[in-house]
């Protein structure tokens, strides 16, 4: 069985043309991302997306109803699904898998052009994998959107440098950076390897003519953000939502640098040591811009203060391709040991397998592949004509969509950010204070419908005062009217 097992995975690496690849990478992440497709959140983040995403839709430009800390391109993916396919979650994690898919291919094609297709057929296996297991990854993140558009631009500059590709792989920069801001480190620093490359071989003219080509790339999809809002005579908003707010944030010391130390410093002793026992050539100008790369993505964690395991979503290709090198100089793995890597292979989804049981589980048990409070709280709402024009979701907030209704306040549309009080000059909130929030939206708006988590506090346990008061005020004025396994629903009393 083992050794069907290996041949299996080890191809004819020789004749694997691109077709073949693509078409593995596919049936791998859909195999693993599947069972995900129906649950009703995986991470917060994707929810407000998803809110945000409809709110376009409607007819609201980001930031004039809604409004979160991102730029629009990672709106406008999901606005675009949800455009065309309606209403669902299916559509949603489908075309996340695509997003998973084409970036592992792009790696796959950036290995093949630096090394082997050998090593790249791996490293853009291992890139499905680290897009789609261990946390929220099986969910649509942020990263996902940017990290394609970075990789695609990255794949265009490898393979052939001329203006034309400089500029359309400024377009794919630019959309990279207006979906997640932070991809601008990545690209200062390639930018700056790339002038810096120019000096050293005597082109320096060449070398700005090129740059400059792809920053009007950039240049252009932020010109095209910016369009819509110009037209509505929104600028302001546009200028302080994508660049002044998250400026402000980030001043706010909320995580110290340190706490992104560790991870800056694994990737940099790995450099090291390559440099040192020659596992990579670090003569390969390819390499070289992957490690500027690198560089630009590290610098933005410490800069964050903060490593989510999203955020590893930007690393991952730009790392694996020279692990991949490095492992390749190694001595090949005896036959021996052989069934043991294909054991661990196939235990890696692990994550796939028990959600496969959960949600067949879910169907014996409730009739429905679709599961979480996230569907199943709005569905009792729904089903027992609860007022939902005045709902308030401290969380499971997906439930907006799912009721068609929209949050009672801009800040209101991610949660945490009513507790950001410094982000409320830049959505245009008349409120100053996240207390002053929470007291209109309980007091004036007055919902009369809650939904809050067993066992959690509302909000960070660190903001004391915001709990106290939450937790005082539902005690006075609300009842609880059901519990859905984790969900709590409060109605408001007469």
């Amino acid at each position: 069985m083992f050794d069907n097992a290996v041949r299996l995975l080890t191809p004819d690496y020789k004749n694997l043309n691109w077709k073949t690849v693509l078409l593995i990478l596919f049936l791998v992440a859909f195999f693993i991302r599947f069972p995900f497709f129906f649950r009703d959140y995986i991470d917060r983040d994707e929810s407000t997306f998803i809110i945000m995403g409809q709110s376009w839709v409607d007819g609201f430009l980001p930031y004039t109803k809604l409004w979160d800390l991102k730029p629009p391109v990672t709106f406008l993916f999901f606005a675009g699904v949800i455009a065309i396919f309606g209403k669902s979650f299916l559509a949603i994690r489908f075309f996340g898998t695509l997003l998973v898919v084409c970036t592992a291919f792009f790696t796959y094609k950036i290995g093949l052009n630096i090394i082997s297709k050998k090593v790249g057929f791996w490293c853009s296996l291992f890139c499905v994998f680290l897009f789609s297991l261990f946390g929220s990854l099986q969910g649509v993140m942020s990263e996902h959107i940017c990290t394609l558009f970075f990789v695609a631009g990255f794949f265009i500059l490898v393979r052939q440098q001329n203006a034309w590709r400089y500029l359309l792989a400024g377009i794919l920069f630019g959309l990279s950076v207006m979906s997640k801001l932070n991809m601008a480190y990545p690209l200062l620093t390639l930018c700056l390897f790339l002038l810096w490359t120019g000096i050293q071989k005597k082109n320096f003219f060449p070398a700005i003519s090129k740059l400059i080509t792809m920053g009007l790339g950039v240049f252009l999809i932020i010109f095209l953000t910016a369009l819509p809002y110009f037209l509505a005579d929104q600028q302001e908003l546009w200028w302080r939502s994508i660049f002044e707010a998250p400026l402000a944030y980030s001043k706010v010391k909320f995580h110290s640098p340190l706490k992104a130390l560790p991870v800056a410093l694994v990737f940099a002793a790995f450099f090291l040591g390559a440099y040192k026992f020659k596992w990579i050539d670090f003569r390969n100008h390819a390499i070289q811009m992957m490690l500027a790369v690198v560089i630009g993505v590290l610098v933005s964690f410490i800069q964050a203060g903060k490593v989510n395991g999203h955020y590893l979503i930007q690393l991952y290709p730009f790392v694996l391709i020279p692990i991949g090198m490095a492992i390749g100089k190694l001595h090949p793995i005896q036959h021996k040991y052989r069934p043991i890597i294909i054991l661990l292979l196939v235990l890696i989804p692990i994550e796939a397998y028990l959600e496969y049981g959960n949600i067949i589980s879910n169907k014996i048990k409730k009739g429905s592949f679709y599961n979480g409070e996230g569907i199943e709280v709005p569905r009792y709402i729904m089903e027992n004509d609860l007022e939902t024009k005045n709902i308030f979701l401290t969380e499971y907030h997906i439930g907006y969509w799912v009721m068609n209704v929209s949050p009672p306040t801009k800040a209101a549309t991610h949660p945490s950010n009513i507790t950001r009080e410094v982000l409320f000059p830049y959505m245009d909130n008349p409120r100053s204070t996240s207390m002053q929030e929470l007291q209109y939206i309980l007091e004036e708006i007055q919902p009369k419908t809650i939904v809050a988590r067993k066992g959690k506090r509302i909000f960070d346990k660190k903001l004391v005062e915001l709990n106290a008061y939450i937790d005082g005020y539902l005690e006075e004025h609300y009842t609880l009217a059901h519990t859905i396994d984790r969900g709590l629903i409060y109605q408001r009393l007469e």
